[in-house]
């Protein structure tokens, strides 16, 4: 067979049921036996979207997402989703088209080195010239995407590859020498580790995206459960322990809860599961937690040590530490050695009660964003999938919808692209197509991407999109508010609606709706979820001047923290 037909048939060995691409001169060899295979191919309107879309199929699915596009400028538009599955752990493939082996290295048309542009944020890539090496660089790229620490891989394959005969052999084993990732926590850590657990006074359980990446939710109810502990989700766990949970405090760092942010600086211990010290949680890390021990258990061993010194480094799989760290509690219980955290739990939970997230609804009657997400949570209901853009809007759906269960939640964290939202929310519901998903939007974001609603409403894939539409680019302009005396040069996005989003989603073949008043909220949302048959986009024209609340100042100490504007929590010590 031909490389192209060893590529696709290797493809389907590894599992691939659907690729997100675009067709074009070096890959276009590859798209003529896809035509005769068990693959959906999902033809999107630009290569970003591609690679959001297996982004948000990887999420919603635990699968391998997969993506395709041509060399040069096809290859150079997946950059940006790469960057973001490297940044968030995300398990994906893609596939690229090269020039011919004898023209790489040319400046030949449409040429560009991208496996040398992508090294930086790949978790490895290949640059494949001979057609025999397809099936092994193939299974080993799926075996590298979704093991260890997950994260994206790049094949590039040349196009004389592609054209060339091969006899096509799927290996039987693979031989990777210097890729051993370790999921087995070691057992004198996870001893030491529990020793520390005992010992403290003030512990908290700091819980990131690779507590979901290893789907350790029930796991990690568990482990609260049996000690009481109060946990902190990140911005990338949400959903991994219950909303609605007693020791949840909420999402810690710089638009954080009150009580979560307070919770890791006050503490004596913090048990970090899958979560990497990210700058936007700790603040100014001179500052940060002063009085905490650290126990960092992350499969990655890179990540423990990088940013705050770990007193006791566990390196495994998420699920297998919390499952060991679960298992010696237990036996030290039954042997009535527990923990004694009732005070501290106590002072906490007064702290969550007295300064819940909280906004005030606008003098001038128009439409909070906030009410808006409540509603859409309490609607849509605790089984919706909801993918975020960033911005303002990011960090409201953070807050104020109820995620009860892990998965549900999909957003940028570490790269913070906008335009996420969109293209991931359509891979999700391909993924999850028995599922409602929505698209949390800005207006700002929502430009960057919505091209993609065309490739939703061709392909039959009805995702449905809440614009949360303030008229301009929120974030940046909260800034400019609170640090450039209100001088807002250039984040105005609104020139007279232009573009009315309604006429703009009625052009895509999609049903448009808009709303303005708290009065039509519900009617408005329950009319959305009411269509099935095509994607619907609804333009909440809310509030210009909303913020987001709390908030830390970037580069200050987490000590800094506003639940308002000018207004500071009050901490009495002597609770503690």
């Amino acid at each position: 067979m031909t490389g192209a037909q060893s590529l696709i048939r290797s493809l389907e060995a590894a599992g691939t049921r659907h690729i997100f691409g675009i067709p074009g001169g070096a890959i276009l060899p590859a798209y003529d036996p896809l035509m005769d295979s068990s693959i959906r191919h999902i033809l999107v309107r630009h290569e970003q979207g591609a690679g959001h879309a297996a982004q948000g199929y990887a999420a919603a699915t635990g699968a391998v997402g997969v993506c395709m596009a041509t060399s040069g400028p096809g290859a150079t538009n997946l950059v940006t989703p790469l960057a973001d599955a490297y940044m968030d752990s995300v398990p994906m493939v893609a596939i690229t088209g090269q020039v011919g082996a004898t023209a790489i290295g040319t400046d030949a048309f449409q040429e560009a080195d991208i496996r040398g542009i992508t090294m930086p944020v790949t978790k490895h890539n290949y640059l494949v010239t001979d057609p025999a090496d397809i099936p092994r660089t193939v299974a080993e790229a799926f075996h590298i995407a979704a093991t260890g620490r997950p994260g994206p891989v790049l094949v590039d394959v040349a196009k004389s590859a592609l054209q060339a005969m091969t006899t096509y052999s799927w290996p039987a084993e693979l031989h990777l020498p210097g890729y051993r990732p370790v999921t087995r926590p070691h057992a004198k850590q996870i001893k030491e580790a529990v020793r520390l657990i005992l010992e403290a006074k003030r512990p908290v359980l700091y819980v990131g995206g690779g507590t979901i990446r290893a789907g350790a939710s029930r796991e990690l109810l568990e482990l609260a459960n049996l000690t009481g502990i109060p946990v902190v989700t990140t911005l990338m766990a949400r959903g991994a322990l219950p909303d609605s949970h007693p020791q949840h405090l909420g999402m810690p760092g710089m638009h954080g809860t009150v009580a979560a942010v307070a919770g890791l600086q006050r503490s004596d211990l913090i048990i970090s599961l899958g979560a990497r010290f990210d700058d936007r949680v700790t603040g100014n890390l001179d500052s940060f937690a002063p009085g905490a021990l650290v126990i960092h258990a992350d499969i990655d061993p890179a990540e423990i040590g990088k940013n705050r010194v770990a007193d006791v480094p566990i390196v495994g799989d998420c699920r297998e530490v919390i499952t060991d760290l679960t298992t010696l509690l237990r036996t030290e219980a039954a042997a009535g050695r527990t923990g004694d955290y009732e005070q501290w739990v106590d002072y906490i939970v007064g702290i969550k009660r007295r300064y819940p997230v909280a906004y005030d609804q606008p003098d001038d009657g128009s439409l909070a964003p906030q009410y808006v997400l409540e509603r859409l949570s309490a609607i849509a209901g605790p089984d919706t999938i909801y993918c975020g853009g960033v911005g303002q809007h990011q960090m409201w759906a953070a807050h104020y919808i109820d995620f009860e269960k892990p998965g549900t939640w999909i957003n940028s964290g570490g790269l913070g692209t906008m335009g996420f939202a969109v293209p991931a929310a359509m891979g999700a519901q391909v993924g999850r197509p028995e599922t409602t998903v929505w698209a949390v939007d800005g207006d700002g974001c929502f430009q960057m991407t919505n091209q993609e609603l065309a490739t939703c409403a061709i392909n039959d894939i009805p995702i449905k999109v809440a614009i949360i539409n303030n008229e301009s680019l929120g974030m940046v302009r909260q800034w400019q508010t609170l640090f450039y005396n209100e001088r807002y040069s250039n984040t105005d996005l609104d020139s007279k609606r232009i573009p009315d989003f309604v006429k703009l989603a009625d052009a895509y073949g999609c049903e448009g709706l808009a709303c303005d008043s708290p009065d039509d909220v519900d009617a408005t949302i329950e009319k959305a979820m009411a269509v099935d048959d095509r994607p619907v986009v609804v333009d909440f024209r809310v509030h210009r001047d909303a913020m987001v609340w709390p908030m830390v100042a970037a580069g200050t100490s987490n000590d800094d923290i506003r639940y308002a504007r000018d207004l500071a929590p009050q901490f009495d010590e002597d609770e503690i």
